[in-house]
């Protein structure tokens, strides 16, 4: 806690002082998301009505991000801060950025999403790795050790845009009629992807997928697939570790690993070559999240088609 004191302090002077909006003009209604998919979502709900603003950008990690002194002064311009909600920062910071921008709303997108239980918090053939699938699994009712990736699956963006476009029409009821009919228009495409994922996967030779961070958990379990990630806990394996999942791919007849874009690919690049499986990286906070999630789909798809 006293490590970030300083920093509060740097906030809180640069949110009272004047500075001018990055990425909007004066008078331009803006709204803040954390990552870059809930940018694609809302800007197809709101249009050019609103100028929608990223917290963590492009190549950075929402695990480890620290907003710094500018973002927060232009998240103080906001109508509405739109978190994806138990995600890294997003805990440790939420009530700092209430102390600093009062009239901020803090809307969370996943508060009507049933989470999944996140990695290590759970007990499978190999403890702490991801294995998630069709069976919904029990979890406690506290954001600590919850799966925060719910945009990786098509199905759950369905009550959180829902939730998004609510909120806007909260703060301008006059233009609902025209968010309602994108808000329609975004769920077809949803839905959409939707029944392109669910028919690339539909016969899979194998029906699980090694990744490095196990974002994909939301994905497996609506498109009955396993998941089983390198990380450990949030940390690098170690080699008794790395030994015990080549021994579950081997018996799962995994062929495809998995790195997110930005991350170490030593370890995948070394299990992948000891099962014989390809590897492939992908970008899970793509700004393009409809085309991100249909690429996801048909690598795991691949061999089916050969």
């Amino acid at each position: 806690m006293q490590k970030y004191q300083p920093l509060f302090l740097i906030l809180l002077l640069v949110a009272c002082g004047n500075g001018s909006k990055k990425g909007a003009g004066a008078g331009e209604r803006v709204l803040t998301v954390t990552i870059e998919p809930q940018r694609f979502f809302l800007e197809q709900i709101v249009g050019d009505r609103f100028t929608v603003n990223t917290l963590v950008p492009p190549g950075g990690s929402p695990e480890t991000y620290q907003p710094p002194p500018s973002v927060m002064m232009d998240l103080g311009k906001s109508e509405r801060y739109f978190q994806v909600g138990g995600l890294g920062f997003e805990e440790a910071w939420s009530r700092r950025l209430k102390e600093i921008n009062p009239d901020v709303t803090v809307v969370n997108c996943s508060e009507r999403i049933d989470l999944m239980e996140g990695d290590g918090h759970h007990h499978d053939e190999m403890e702490g790795h991801g294995h998630h699938h069709g069976d919904k699994e029990e979890h406690s009712s506290h954001h600590e050790g919850l799966d925060p990736h719910v945009w990786t699956s098509p199905r759950t963006m369905k009550p959180f845009t829902r939730h998004m476009v609510e909120e806007v029409i909260a703060i301008d009821p006059r233009n609902e009629a025209q968010y309602r009919a994108n808000y329609e228009q975004l769920m077809q495409l949803i839905e959409r992807v939707d029944s392109t994922v669910q028919s690339l996967l539909k016969d899979l030779p194998s029906r699980s997928f090694i990744i490095y961070h196990p974002a994909l958990g939301y994905f497996a379990r609506d498109y009955d697939l396993h998941q089983f990630s390198i990380e450990f806990e949030g940390k690098h394996p170690s080699p008794s570790q790395l030994k015990e999942l080549v021994d579950i791919a081997r018996r799962e007849k995994v062929n495809t690993v998995f790195v997110q874009k930005g991350f170490d690919r030593k370890n995948a690049e070394v299990i992948a070559s000891e099962i014989g499986a390809e590897l492939f990286v992908i970008d899970p906070l793509a700004y393009q999240w409809d085309e991100e999630m249909i690429r996801i789909a048909t690598i795991l798809a691949r061999e089916a088609d050969e």
